[in-house]
């Protein structure tokens, strides 16, 4: 599993009614993308849910590497290009995924939260301390999808920045007990791998 993620933020005075119309027009033509576990159509309205800003931030789960990297550069991301220019690409390592009770609904919300890994969780000097921080995190993980509105909850890694990313989609609002970064409205689910999805930790 590999996560993916753009973030197109928008003037504070966009009409996010253009981005509601373009996933109502064209969401649907990942809907039977070989390769893709799930892609979540998110926004941020500026003013509500608590977002500072107007964006547009789709979320890709993806059980085949090859099939991603055909999509950026092989067909499919060329429409973002056109129209908002090239942006930054964030991408994590899958870590786990678990379904929730809700997996057969369709989500409403989603939420992210970012999370950075210390620079020494080794205090015992025994190389072990991230696996042990990354083991409470997919425990943690697999407490939250057991959460009745939960559709899916995934967990991945950046290395580089040595950075954590937990992904989950809601049916209904995003508790307001839940530690998000950024909380999101869905607008359309492309999910034809979702079954593909690992359940539990990817290794």
């Amino acid at each position: 599993m590999y996560a993916k993620q753009y973030d197109i933020t928008l003037p504070a005075d966009y009409d996010m009614g253009i981005i509601r119309k373009r996933v109502a027009d064209g969401g649907r033509v990942l809907d039977d993308r070989a390769g893709l576990g799930l892609k979540a159509y998110v926004i941020r309205e500026r003013g509500i849910d608590d977002s500072p800003v107007n964006q547009y931030a789709p979320f890709y789960l993806w059980n085949d590497v090859s099939a991603m990297a055909h999509f950026l550069v092989g067909g499919g991301f060329q429409n973002i290009i056109r129209d908002f220019g090239r942006p930054v690409v964030r991408h994590w390592t899958g870590v786990a995924c678990h379904p929730g009770p809700a997996r057969t609904a369709f989500p409403q919300a989603a939420s992210r939260r970012l999370t950075p890994i210390p620079a020494d969780p080794d205090p015992d000097r025994t190389g072990l301390g991230l696996a042990a921080a990354i083991e409470r995190e997919i425990q943690d993980l697999r407490a939250l999808a057991r959460h009745d509105d939960v559709h899916t909850a995934a967990l991945a890694i950046d290395p580089q920045h040595w950075q954590l990313m937990r992904f989950v989609l809601w049916n209904g609002p995003v508790g307001r007990d839940e530690a998000a970064t950024e909380r999101y409205e869905v607008l359309h689910l492309s999910a034809p791998g979702l079954a593909d999805l690992p359940t539990g930790r990817s290794w």
